[in-house]
């Protein structure tokens, strides 16, 4: 693969190529009016694919926040057309690396010596490139390492980057008015912490000793003496990558092993820790020969308030769905509803929520619960579907929830997708045997 030896810093720099892509794109819509004429459902696929991959080569050399976005978007396979998750996804672990003298210079600046001088052996091409960073297998004292190295300028332009794609953000969730000012903010948060490797090696050093005692799980050693704002050490974690495991052909036994292991990992954090893991694609985990679950990467870890957590969790019960003065109680606080809805808004998202989340929170409801129902999931690809089309929700105001929202929904979606991936069978209290 073709590796740079330099990525656009500057401002202009990085707004000129998100432009060019723009013109791309504008270039592909005239073609698509043209052959909506003969076939407007072919036109309508081919606009897709080329659009998906202009926005894809476009925000690969920019790398950084606007090629996380990609990435964030591409776990919502019910949301978006089957070409851009297809193309977005490449994002997890498939982008252009850094050239191996940028990388020397990245470690002289960072840990004042050249990577040979460091480790006893690094291999200068990488294993893995993604949104933010690259890692390269290296080895010190006979431990074999995987080291993380975070692209230059990354942290730099989370908020230019973000002002550029704003603009499409807005509108492909249909966001209006100052309040959807509260998601791009809560959005540059947590990529400013996701560029600190400082805070990522504390976190996952936290969490990983937390989640030791849940079977299955496996987890790397962090080397604070190997590492800094901008480079991470861990160990090397032998695996299969989970979205390359979900394609073989596996054991049902392993499956819901596997299954059983993240769902507890991830019940553990948010009712034991109040904090996450927040980023479930299948690039973070690796499934090991032994059949273990393994864990690679804390970057993005979302703390849950107490005052978010309490009325969403009680949400998730049956007898507040089906009590409407408790239902509606719980909508205010959290945001759902606002003070300044008309009637026709409260009746509509309250309809609206209640089908949500009867269907979303259905998991919860039993005590095993198989994620590999196709009427599941038959439900959450019909609801995603007609509110996607639907005209009367365009015109209303989407700034509907919590900011805390943006990253809890996201990390449920991105579980339950895992889960169905393998096929699991999960039983739902099992990790209240961890808590306390």
């Amino acid at each position: 693969m073709k590796t740079l030896d330099k990525i656009p810093t500057g401002k202009l720099e990085r707004a000129g190529k998100l432009v060019k892509t723009g013109v791309k794109i504008g270039g592909n819509y005239v073609k698509y009016y043209g052959k909506k004429l003969v076939d407007p459902e072919k036109a309508k696929e081919e606009l897709d694919q080329e659009n998906a991959e202009d926005i894809y080569h476009g925000l690969k050399s920019l790398k950084g926040s606007a090629l996380k976005v990609a990435q964030m978007l591409s776990m919502e396979k019910n949301l978006l057309p089957r070409a851009y998750v297809e193309k977005f996804s490449l994002s997890q672990f498939s982008v252009p690396p850094l050239s191996a003298p940028l990388v020397r210079k990245t470690f002289k600046k960072y840990l004042g010596q050249y990577p040979e001088e460091i480790f006893d052996d690094f291999e200068k091409d990488s294993i893995n490139a993604a949104s933010i960073g690259q890692v390269h297998k290296a080895s010190k004292d006979g431990k074999q390492l995987a080291v993380k190295i975070q692209y230059p300028g990354v942290a730099e332009s989370i908020s230019s980057d973000l002002a550029l794609v704003k603009p499409v953000a807005i509108k492909m969730f249909n966001l209006k008015g100052k309040d959807s000012e509260k998601y791009f903010k809560e959005v540059e948060h947590k990529l400013v912490e996701e560029t600190n490797y400082v805070l990522e090696l504390e976190q996952s050093t936290e969490i990983t000793k937390a989640c030791s005692k849940i079977p299955n799980m496996e987890f790397p050693t962090y080397y604070p003496e190997l590492s800094s704002e901008r480079i991470l050490t861990m160990d090397w974690m032998k695996g299969v990558h989970l979205g390359e495991f979900t394609k073989t052909d596996f054991d049902s036994g392993l499956g819901n092993k596997l299954g059983q292991a993240l769902w507890d990992f991830y019940m553990f954090q948010i009712h034991g820790l109040r904090k996450v893991h927040a980023d479930p694609h299948p690039g973070n985990f690796l499934v090991s020969s032994e059949g273990n679950l393994i864990a690679i990467d804390f970057g993005c870890i979302k703390s849950i308030p107490n005052e978010f957590y309490v009325p969403y969790f009680e949400l998730a019960k049956p007898e507040n769905i089906q009590n409407d003065s408790i239902f509606m109680e719980k909508l205010y606080e959290l945001e759902i509803l606002t003070p300044a809805d008309t009637p026709e808004e409260l009746a509509f998202f309250k309809a609206l929520f209640k089908e949500m989340l009867t269907i979303f929170t259905s998991p919860f409801h039993k005590e095993t619960f198989d994620f590999g129902d196709d009427v599941f999931w038959s439900k959450i690809a019909d609801l995603s579907e007609r509110y996607s089309k639907d005209e009367q929700i365009r015109r209303m105001n989407g700034n509907r929830g919590s900011k805390h929202f943006l990253y809890i929904n996201r990390t449920f979606f991105g579980l339950y997708n895992l889960l169905h991936d393998l096929k699991a069978s999960v039983k739902v209290g099992h990790f209240e045997r961890y808590l306390g």
